[in-house]
């Protein structure tokens, strides 16, 4: 066992880990400890400036998930942008599951917009799910709000993915987009040009939000397929 595998020993929770494996159907239970989010953030902060911290991000892949949790956490202290995107891509042919992809949120990213635009069309372009699924993410979180340009819309729409996964997260950009861009994002469900299962997910996700209007609500419900 590694010097990092048994600090994330040490912070296991059974419990957690049962927990956490029920919301992980994609995951080998037995490569769950079960260590909570805020400890392996502390973690992370803790190995930043010591040399492991390098040396376990070189290290791929991991045994454990919360390894690779751990891995999206450093990545996120990376403050130059292309050596940000470098370990990024590296790191994510590994990514496995949902949770460690959704996670991965490198702070530099939103210093640099433009460029970052052209890493996530590659990322969508991949035939790797996760890879796919975090392009959408960060067009999700840094291009809904002022940086936002129709065509966005049009990126996530055109995916063809039959991965479980893509699919929820087209969904989810496209709820995020009603929240948003609402004006923008409509007429991609009246005029239908969604597939039919991302359609009534999107409208489901968007009527559960709490910044979606009750009218608007009521006028998406009757827009199901």
């Amino acid at each position: 066992m590694t010097q990092i595998q048994s600090k994330l020993f040490d912070l296991q929770e059974l419990s957690y880990q049962r927990f956490q494996c029920r919301l992980m159907p994609t995951v080998d239970p037995d490569t769950v400890i079960g260590v909570r989010t805020p400890a392996l953030r502390a973690l992370a902060k803790e190995l930043w400036e010591k040399p492991e911290a390098a040396q376990f991000l070189r290290e791929l892949p991991h045994q454990y998930y919360e390894e690779n949790n751990l891995h999206g956490f450093l990545l996120e202290r990376i403050r130059d942008f292309g050596t940000c995107v470098a370990e990024v891509d590296r790191f994510l042919p590994y990514v496995d599951n949902w949770a460690t992809c959704d996670l991965i949120s490198p702070k530099v990213f939103a210093k640099h917009l433009p460029e970052l635009l052209a890493k996530i069309r590659e990322w969508m372009g991949s035939s790797q799910p996760y890879t796919i699924r975090f392009g959408m993410e960060q067009l999700m979180r840094y291009y809904l709000d002022e940086a936002f340009q129709p065509a966005y819309l049009e990126m996530v729409a055109q995916i063809e993915s039959d991965d479980y996964y893509v699919k929820m997260m087209a969904a989810w950009f496209f709820a995020t987009a009603l929240v948003k861009q609402y004006e923008a994002a409509l007429p991609y469900l009246t005029e239908r040009r969604l597939s039919p299962w991302i359609h009534n997910k999107a409208i489901q996700k968007a009527v559960e939000s709490r910044r979606i209007t009750q009218e608007q609500k009521l006028y998406l419900k009757t827009l199901k397929v």
